[in-house]
């Protein structure tokens, strides 16, 4: 899929805190904001339409359409019944 990029405005000393803070905990705001928005994505969009945006998603790997290859069964031991 298209990515896009958002522009949204916070406070620049917060956004500073928030930068150091995280590090420290070797975490990427990129990465928590990406999850975040996953999240209100998952949440909001209804399970139906996200089905549907996936399946168009050209950018995803193709999967194979195919019946997967039917396995040989085992045999099964024969065993002797006594009544």
């Amino acid at each position: 899929m298209k990515q896009v990029n958002l522009t949204i405005s916070f406070d620049e000393e917060k956004l500073s805190a928030l930068k150091r803070y995280m590090s420290k905990r070797d975490l990427e705001l990129e990465r928590e904001m990406t999850d975040a928005l996953v999240k209100l994505y998952e949440k909001y969009v209804p399970a139906p339409v996200r089905e549907y945006i996936d399946e168009t998603d050209t950018s995803a790997p193709t999967r194979s359409r195919r019946s997967p290859r039917p396995t040989t069964p085992k045999p099964v031991e024969e065993t002797e019944v006594t009544q």
